[in-house]
Formats: C-alpha cells, sequence, structure tokens
C-alpha cells in the first residue's frame, strides 16, 4: 500500500502478513507429512477446521461451498491454502473460498485460479462475491466447478 501524497510504502496489512505465515506453517507441516494418503487426510481436517473457526455467516458458507465442490469435482482435494479452504488438482490450487473475515472485507469470494479451465474467449471471471449461498448460487458453483475441472 503506497500514500500517494507521500509516494512512499506502507507494507502490508496485518491481514496479509498472517494470511502469509499460515501459508509458510501449512507448507512446513505439508512437508513433515509421510505418506500421500496421511496428508490428504490431514489436509482435509485442517479444512474443515479452519472453516469450524470462521464467524457464523461465513462458516454457514464455507460448508455450503465445500460440500458443492467436493461433491461437485471428487478429484480436487481439500488443502489450505494462505489460511483459506481451497481445492487442488494434481497439487495445484483451483479454486478456494475467502471469508469476509478474512481481510475485513464485505464480502466472502469464491476465487479460482489461472489452473481453473474457465477460459471463454479473451476474457472471464475468476471470483465471485458471495453473500449468501441460495439454491440457484449452489447450481452456480457446481458448474463452475466441473467446468473448472474438465
Amino acid at each position: 500500500m503506497s500514500d500517494p501524497a507521500s509516494n512512499t510504502y506502507e507494507g502490508f496489512t496485518a491481514e496479509e502478513r498472517a494470511a502469509m505465515k499460515e501459508h509458510a506453517q501449512d507448507q512446513k507441516k505439508a512437508a513433515r507429512r509421510s505418506s500421500r494418503a496421511d496428508r490428504e487426510a490431514q489436509d482435509l481436517r485442517d479444512v474443515l477446521a479452519k472453516i469450524a473457526e470462521m464467524p457464523k455467516s461465513d462458516r454457514i458458507m464455507a460448508e455450503c461451498v465445500h460440500a458443492i465442490i467436493t461433491a461437485s469435482a471428487p478429484v480436487l482435494a481439500p488443502k489450505l491454502w494462505y489460511g483459506m479452504p481451497a481445492y487442488a488438482l494434481d497439487g495445484k490450487i483451483v479454486c478456494h473460498f475467502q471469508s469476509a473475515a478474512k481481510f475485513k472485507t464485505r464480502y466472502a469470494t469464491l476465487g479460482f485460479s489461472d489452473q481453473a479451465t474457465l477460459d471463454e474467449g479473451t476474457m472471464w471471471p475468476v471470483g465471485f462475491a458471495l453473500t449468501e449461498v441460495t439454491a440457484e448460487v449452489e447450481a452456480r458453483i457446481a458448474v463452475l466447478v466441473k467446468h473448472a475441472v474438465s
């Protein structure tokens, strides 16, 4: 962040620094796990624990998003990414859920990485604001996730 008036860099926010620290801790934990099955089981437990820690409105949405993603694209493996629930294919993040509380924003976000095959011409959305997971939103997420791994 910079102050336009003084043109000085103020550094990362406390939330950004915390996310980077969480990512480093997650990487260290993953490196210590022995078998792939152990890593996947622990990754799932870590994601579920992170969701359980969220404030109620974020937690409800994260639980729904997690259920939709795991049902729609069972090839995606849950894992933490910068302290957020994420879903990977062959170790590479395809999508993630960012709670509103994570960076003190007014809405949660479902984001897709460049690994997601959502390509539509020369421009397409890769981030979606979430304020509630309705039946319509569930259906849209399911379609997006299926498309992302196709």
